[in-house]
């Protein structure tokens, strides 16, 4: 079992990395192959909606994204991470995944429907909770178990000393980490056991106006 954790901080090994290396290396140590995944610094355009990946199955900007995606499909869960930037997500990691989500859906991928996942937020003061609240709405929306720690899922720190000080935020890290742990371990115990999918419908779009 493997799952992605996506560093959306332009510092490849800052607070953010921090808290996602702690929940990597607890994984890790549940016997949970991991992946940290750099959206990397380079500009990461938003969403256009031309609906190309609906047509190719890749997002028409060739960037992070489409390389996310094409190892999206193989892997069993995900981890977000993000910096709080004017007491929301940052910019990049908040395009990075309005593409990639929207695109996994067009192209008709199924790369996160039904996967555990969680939002990993750091801070030097204030912001979490809202960036917090921001990105789980991606999972909620794709059909995606959310896995929750003792306290929400955020550090505290300007650099990464700091976060390394904040002992309660890297306990809730180690704590998330098993309990995604238990949740893959378990939905591998019952897809072994023959417990089926949940049956699939088709799909309803309602507009709120109408003729």
């Amino acid at each position: 079992m493997k799952v992605i954790l996506v560093n959306g901080s332009p510092h490849a090994n800052g607070c953010t990395y921090t808290a996602l290396e702690e929940v990597a290396k607890t994984l890790n140590t549940e016997g949970i192959e991991t992946q940290i995944f750099q959206i990397g610094i380079k500009p990461l355009a938003g969403c256009i909606a031309c609906k190309t990946c609906a047509k190719t199955g890749r997002c028409a900007f060739s960037d992070r994204v489409n390389d996310f995606l094409d190892l999206a499909k193989g892997a069993d869960g995900f981890i977000f991470g993000s910096p709080v930037h004017y007491a929301a997500a940052g910019g990049a990691i908040t395009s990075f995944m309005d593409r990639a989500f929207y695109a996994d859906l067009q192209a008709g991928r199924q790369s996160f429907c039904l996967k555990p996942a969680a939002v990993v937020v750091s801070a030097r003061r204030a912001g979490t909770t809202a960036t917090f609240d921001q990105l789980n709405k991606y999972f909620t929306i794709s059909e995606m178990p959310i896995i929750a720690s003792r306290y929400w899922n955020m550090v505290h720190g300007a650099v990464p000393e700091d976060v390394k000080k904040d002992l309660e935020g890297l306990q809730i890290m180690r704590v998330l980490a098993r309990n995604m742990a238990w949740f893959l371990k378990c939905k591998e115990a019952g897809t072994k056991a023959g417990v089926q999918l949940p049956v699939k419908e088709d799909k309803i779009y309602t507009n709120f106006i109408r003729e």
